[in-house]
């Protein structure tokens, strides 16, 4: 990791940048996969999925035998975890579902919301090097609670055309409609377009590497909406003289295992706890079976060192971290003068990755500088919101005429007349 002492603000933004790699050739092969999946259907995903996922599949759906099969897969220890899980994810997302009330804006105008749940929604959950079934739980709850009618989820298979047992079993208690064997681009344009297989979806939802992120961005200019902008995975610690270094280098390293573009950063107001999370680093990393992963991933990460916690807070919004920990003294005012975060944790006794599994919030969050401007997933995510209103005599009397000279003023008579003809009538 690399460690900067007191930067200037003006240093700032070439310090807080995200790893950058060559993709000179990524949006075109994004996008040559993506029109063979829209003219090709079925066939056109075997074929990607032969060449990106190297299995040969004559079927693209699970089957009930093998969700049957999955299942005696999972161990019972594995199976109450997630159940816990399940449960508290439950809990946390069922307590956003409030009530919307009815207004009343001037006597006589009753103006009032009404949530609607996504009717058809896609989930991509990436397999690669960490098949992330909890991922699984973060979205298909959420689209259960909030009512989709649809819950459509592709993941890629390994090469013997299996879904790992975990996904399954994470599925099938979730409330997901089909899973398919399908991973990357193809996932994404097949849920985006539609396959003989395949249902079209209206939004599509989860993580993945930087060509599902280009293919989540470039089908949703025209055909399908996405949850948010995302890339590589990233934490920011935020510790003081009180902070514990393992724990730091142990919250610092839970991320860095999630693959080499994930970054890293400690920001700290205490030079002494530098060289300490150091060696809690070296001597962490030597035990972890992800240790080649780890040792690339800190090389895009920093520890930098600042003068107060002041300077600390606002370098912190600056950065809008996707996960933020705060390890200080008084750490609940600290987290009052956050504003830019995907999901904060406080105190030295709650590590990211709780949340990454079984504290109940989700973890399906903003990177890359995105939390200035979006919220992770939540219920809302699922739900559209359709605005009503009803105006009675009473009513057209209170903003009539308002709406008169509003409308004639920017020219739209045929919007006046709609006005003038209900007072008339009235």
């Amino acid at each position: 990791m690399k460690i900067i002492k007191y930067p200037s603000e003006s240093e700032w933004p070439a310090l807080l940048s995200r790893p950058v790699y060559d993709t000179t050739q990524l949006n075109e092969i994004v996008s040559g996969v993506l029109r063979s999946i829209k003219n090709g259907g079925d066939q056109a995903v075997k074929e990607n999925e032969l060449k990106f996922d190297h299995v040969d599949l004559k079927k693209l759906s699970v089957s009930e035998n093998e969700f049957t099969e999955s299942e005696s897969l999972v161990s019972e220890n594995l199976k109450q975890a997630i159940n816990l899980a399940k449960q508290n994810i439950t809990a946390f997302h069922t307590a956003q579902n409030t009530a919307l009330p009815k207004v009343e804006t001037v006597p006589g105008v009753t103006c009032w919301q009404k949530a609607v749940a996504i009717e058809k929604v896609g989930l991509y959950i990436p397999g690669g090097t960490a098949p992330l079934f909890s991922t699984v739980l973060m979205l298909a709850i959420p689209a259960q609670i909030a009512g989709c009618r649809e819950i459509v989820l592709c993941t890629p298979p390994n090469k013997e055309g299996k879904i790992n047992p975990a996904v399954l079993y994470a599925a099938k208690i979730s409330g997901v409609s089909q899973v398919f064997k399908i991973g990357g681009i193809q996932a994404i344009g097949a849920m985006a377009y539609g396959t003989e297989s395949v249902p079209k979806v209206y939004k599509i939802f989860g993580p993945g590497n930087q060509y599902v992120t280009t293919a989540k961005q470039l089908v949703s200019l025209r055909d399908v909406a996405i949850d948010m902008p995302a890339g590589p995975s990233e934490v920011e610690v935020l510790a003081d003289e009180t902070a514990n270094p393992a724990f730091v280098a142990s919250d610092l390293l839970s991320q860095a295992e999630h693959g080499v573009d994930s970054q890293v950063i400690l920001v700290t107001t205490c030079e002494a706890l530098i060289s300490e999370v150091m060696e809690e680093i070296k001597k962490q990393t030597a035990q972890l079976p992800r240790k080649d992963i780890v040792e690339k991933s800190l090389a895009n990460s920093k520890i930098i060192l600042v003068k107060n916690r002041k300077e600390a807070i606002s370098l912190t919004n600056e950065y809008a971290p996707e996960h933020l920990i705060i390890s200080t003294k008084e750490y609940r005012d600290v987290a009052e003068r956050i504003t830019n975060a995907g999901s904060v944790f406080l105190g030295h006794l709650t590590p990211e990755s709780a949340g990454d599994y079984a504290s109940g919030t989700n973890h399906t969050l903003p990177t890359n500088g995105c939390a200035k401007a979006y919220s992770g997933v939540n219920l809302d995510s699922f739900r559209k919101k359709i605005t009503f209103q009803e105006i009675t005599p009473e009513g057209l009397q209170n903003i009539g005429s308002a709406v008169e000279i509003m409308a004639e003023t920017e020219s739209l008579f045929a919007h006046k007349n709609a006005m003038s003809l209900r007072l008339k009538n009235k």
